[in-house]
């Protein structure tokens, strides 16, 4: 698994995206319904809508590992959330995201999800990270598999991917 990013501060960069925490503003434009120019134009998703609301109910969720806006660099523009639900339990964390749908195709959850991963296990404490996925969504189980994680387990409807430190290539 590429796992390539950097880190600045709070904001992880990747070829092609910022993943940045969300500001209070853009927390309370999400949830009163304010467009905002910086907003791909099918930014916010219903999804977005219910992290910004997370973010306000859960302090860790606006730490160093919470929660992220997916930036696309060359455009300035949100194009997504990907974020960790932090703290750890027993040394595991779940990550989610997700893509608007006008950029989806392009790869941007992989390599989203690729540098939240390789991310969230330089965290204190953590050596297992894991995402949960319905299977009705095939084109959000690829991206999973195409990040390196592998299936842990599931029921009918969902699956659990996820990996932990010793799985990873070393960089």
């Amino acid at each position: 698994m590429s796992s390539s990013f950097s880190l600045t501060g709070t904001d992880l960069t990747t070829d092609r995206l910022l993943l940045r925490p969300w500001s209070t503003g853009e927390i309370i434009a999400v949830l009163d319904d304010v467009r905002q120019p910086h907003w791909a134009e099918d930014f916010p998703t219903e999804g977005d809508r219910v992290i910004a609301g997370f973010i306000v109910k859960q302090p860790d969720a606006r730490g160093e590992y919470g929660q992220r806006l997916i930036v696309e660099r060359e455009s300035g523009l949100t194009v997504g959330a990907i974020g960790l639900f932090w703290p750890p339990v027993d040394g595991a964390v779940e990550f989610g995201y997700g893509i608007v749908e006008s950029r989806r195709g392009r790869g941007y959850a992989t390599e989203a999800a690729r540098a939240i991963v390789a991310f969230a296990l330089t965290g204190p404490g953590v050596h297992t990270v894991h995402a949960e996925v319905e299977l009705s969504n095939p084109a959000s189980v690829r991206v999973l598999e195409k990040t390196g994680l592998r299936r842990l387990g599931g029921d009918g409807t969902t699956a659990r991917y996820g990996t932990t430190a010793p799985d990873l290539p070393q960089r």
